[in-house]
This record gives structure tokens, C-alpha cells and sequence, in this order.
């Protein structure tokens, strides 16, 4: 699996190595405490291997050795303090000490979104998971200019946004799907959120105050460079569960819009006003 932080290199970011941690110090970067993403089972004792490019960044670019500590999560075990017990040239592996937090999950929220080019979509993926979304959905529109996704790279910037962001799960990355097929299976107890740049449908603070008590499983649309088909509008508004919403008077690129509307949702029904 690519990892986005395999090209950092410079171990003079890091304050000291500290060879006189006490025994719960924990391996520090630029911004906060190492956290890794791992697949393995986590229960105290386990060992846990790590990837190539893992140990790339723990031994070469953190600096990191044998009996240092660090944080790990793979989606179903909570988060675990962690030993480096085995260090070999280039790989090494960890075992489990302590649980640090319980599981937890986010709020039951999708973000559904016509593909953009990649550097947008690279940050759509960071910024949706640092937002608290639990799955990412591609859509292809017909508008839609990127039409070939790559889900392993969303998925390798959406890993590194949840380490760095203290999530301890990480949002599922689906196939793309096409407009019609989506809205065909769509869940209808799921509220999806249609960002609508006509102008035409309520101020999106003012319908999610509205519709907050309807339910707990959301979702938001964005949709492509060029906005939606005429057609396609007609199409998304035609369904029950879905509430059409205006984001402002400016005319935004889809990348925004995406991460505007999910704060929104965050403050208004999210968990940034408390539980759900």
C-alpha cells in the first residue's frame, strides 16, 4: 500500500530521540505523538508487523529504535501504547502493551463526490477523515472529467489523516459508482445532503436545522468541476431522502464545497455539538 509520508526524510524536524524516555514516553513528530495505522489483531501482548514502508518511517525517518513507544489503531481494537521489541536492517516489529482509548466511532456520515483532478482529490480524502466522515463514495456524473479513481491512493491519504488526527477507525473507500446506479440502492432511511449550485433550495444551516431530528444516517453530494447535467438535478431532487441545500452566494470548486458542507453538518448535527 502506497503511504504518503514514505518521501519524509528529514529526522531534524523531530525534537531529540531522548534515549532517557521514562517507560511511557511515548515517539513524537512535528504536531503531536507517532500513531500508525496497522491490520493486525491488538490485545496486550500481541506483536504486531509492521509494513516496509512502516519501518521505512519509523527507523529512517523517525529515528526510532528498539524499546521506543508509540501509538497504534486498526479500526476495531481502540488504540494500544506500543513497544519496539525487534529491529532488524529495515523492518521491524512492535508488541502490544496498553490499551490508550476504547474503540469509538464517528457519526454515521458519507461524503459522496464527483471525482476532481488529483491533488484535490488527494485533499478531499485528508480533509473529509480529519471531518469525522465514515465513508468516502466516488460518483461519476456527466460532467465528471476525472472518471478513473484510484481508491488505494484515497485510501493511503485518508490512513495518514486519521493518524494524524486521533481517529481511531479509518472512513471505508468504495468503488465509483454512477449517479443512477447510486441513487437506485440508495438507503431510504440515509438523509443525503445535495449541495445544488442553482441557488434554488434552502440555506444549507437552515435545512439541516430543520431535518436534524429525522434520523442519524446521512450523507453529502457534491458534484463535479462543471456542476450537475440539468437532468441530473432533476433526478437527485425527485428522491424523498434527499434535502437540496445552497452554500452561499459564491460559486465554490467542488473540493470546498465538499469540505464546507461537511463542517456544517458537523456543527449542526455532528458530533462538534456534543453526542449524537
Amino acid at each position: 500500500m502506497l503511504h504518503p509520508r514514505e518521501h519524509e526524510t528529514d529526522g531534524s524536524l523531530l525534537m531529540n530521540r531522548n534515549k532517557d524516555r521514562n517507560s511511557h514516553d511515548l515517539a513524537e513528530e512535528p504536531g503531536g505523538k507517532v500513531r500508525l495505522f496497522v491490520e493486525s489483531p491488538l490485545t496486550a501482548g500481541t506483536k504486531v508487523t509492521l509494513t516496509d514502508a512502516q519501518s521505512h518511517y519509523l527507523l529512517r525517518v523517525m529515528r526510532v529504535g528498539a524499546g521506543d513507544r508509540l501509538l497504534v489503531f486498526n479500526g476495531k481494537d481502540g488504540e494500544w501504547r506500543v513497544q519496539i521489541a525487534d529491529v532488524k536492517k529495515r523492518a521491524a516489529s512492535l508488541v502490544c502493551e496498553a490499551q490508550t482509548a476504547p474503540q469509538t466511532d464517528v457519526p454515521d456520515l458519507w461524503l459522496v463526490f464527483a471525482p476532481i483532478k488529483k491533488t484535490p482529490a488527494d485533499y478531499v480524502s485528508q480533509k473529509a477523515t480529519e471531518l469525522g466522515v465514515r465513508a468516502l463514495q466516488p460518483v461519476l456524473t456527466r460532467r465528471t472529467i476525472a472518471r478513473r479513481v484510484n481508491t488505494e491512493r484515497l485510501r493511503a491519504n485518508a490512513i495518514e489523516a486519521a493518524e494524524q488526527s486521533g481517529r481511531v477507525s479509518v472512513p471505508e473507500i468504495r468503488e465509483p459508482v454512477s449517479l443512477d446506479a447510486l441513487l437506485k440502492s440508495w438507503p431510504k432511511d440515509r438523509h443525503l445532503v445535495f449541495c445544488d449550485e442553482a441557488g434554488d433550495a434552502a440555506p444549507i444551516a437552515e435545512a439541516l436545522a430543520r431535518a436534524k431530528g429525522g434520523g442519524s444516517a446521512w450523507a453529502v453530494l457534491t458534484g463535479p468541476e462543471g456542476g450537475f447535467d440539468p437532468e441530473e438535478r432533476t433526478l437527485v431532487r425527485s428522491n424523498a431522502f434527499v434535502v437540496p441545500v445552497t452554500l452561499g452566494p459564491r460559486i465554490m470548486r467542488a473540493d470546498t464545497a465538499s469540505l464546507a458542507a461537511l463542517a456544517l453538518w458537523q456543527a449542526i448535527i455532528g458530533d462538534w455539538r456534543g453526542s449524537l
